[in-house]
């Protein structure tokens, strides 16, 4: 096995949306442009478009750690993302591998909702997560519903990102895009306290995949071998201006142009969109 492989592999586990919007393409294309291999493992098939998701079917728990234990058992891993787990059984199985990899970085996307609508876990996932998952994370990457569906006590989205933390994240990023402010607010806490603020111009529309392109950047930077602070901030960098370069193709939600840098902008044709 590869020592110093050239090129850094980060497994994710997310549902399959066949809009391409969010979940494993999103990772795929992320991580492709942070300069990282990524080993998709399917926790979830979907069928959604760019306006909801409207049913789902979680894979099962021992195909899942199958699929993941093909790829740790071949190839080094320098980080998890995980997004959509799609049932309770599939927490414990990322549990499960995660436990045995203690020193891999880990981001987290709690996805609780699809952007467009749609729940994707009940409450009882919800807790798993808190119980199971939250201990071993890295960076957790909620937006503000997320965040205060995960720590219900919390009166304020403060006092959410504290008790996040208390289960034992290194660090939450809450993410601000649902929150009525002029300019977008993502708040960064770590060690029971805000580290910072960061302020970004709220774009017009709506976007799908927005935060799976946020935490498979944070994960490839992180894999890359950047400290959190900063693959948090260049992440943000990325993704905002993937959402700025997105595109409307279907009839619902923007897709963020994550390949965007792969294009002259001022000479590529603007992208289609429908009336």
């Amino acid at each position: 096995m590869p020592q110093n492989p050239a090129v850094p592999v980060v497994l994710t586990l997310s549902g399959n949306d066949p809009s391409g919007g969010a979940g494993i393409q999103a990772d795929i294309e992320t991580l492709a442009s942070m300069g990282c291999h990524c080993a998709p493992v399917i926790t979830a098939l979907t069928v959604q478009d760019t306006s909801a998701v409207h049913t789902f079917s979680a894979v099962s728990a021992d195909l899942v750690l199958a699929q993941a234990r093909a790829v740790l058992e071949d190839m080094p891993v320098a980080a998890f993302k995980l997004g959509m787990l799609g049932s309770l059984e599939n927490v414990e199985a990322a549990h499960e591998l995660l436990s045995a990899y203690p020193d891999t970085p880990v981001v987290l996307d709690p996805v609780a909702t699809a952007g467009g609508g749609g729940g994707l876990g009940g409450e009882a996932v919800l807790e798993a997560i808190r119980k199971l998952l939250l201990p071993l994370t890295t960076v957790l990457t909620p937006n503000s519903p997320e965040a205060r569906a995960l720590a219900p006590r919390g009166a304020t989205l403060d006092e959410c990102a504290r008790e996040l933390l208390a289960h034992g994240c290194g660090y939450v990023l809450v993410t601000g895009t649902h929150e009525e402010t002029d300019q977008v607010e993502n708040r960064l806490y770590t060690g029971g306290d805000l580290l910072e603020t960061f302020f970004w111009e709220r774009l017009g529309g709506s976007y799908h995949g927005s935060g799976c392109t946020l935490a498979s950047a944070i994960a490839g930077l992180l894999a890359v071998g950047l400290e959190p602070f900063t693959a948090v901030h260049e992440a943000q960098e990325y993704a905002w201006e993937a959402l700025r370069q997105g595109y409307r193709i279907g009839r619902g939600q923007y897709l963020p142009n994550r390949l965007f840098w792969a294009r002259d902008e001022e000479e590529a044709p603007a992208p289609a969109t429908l009336q």
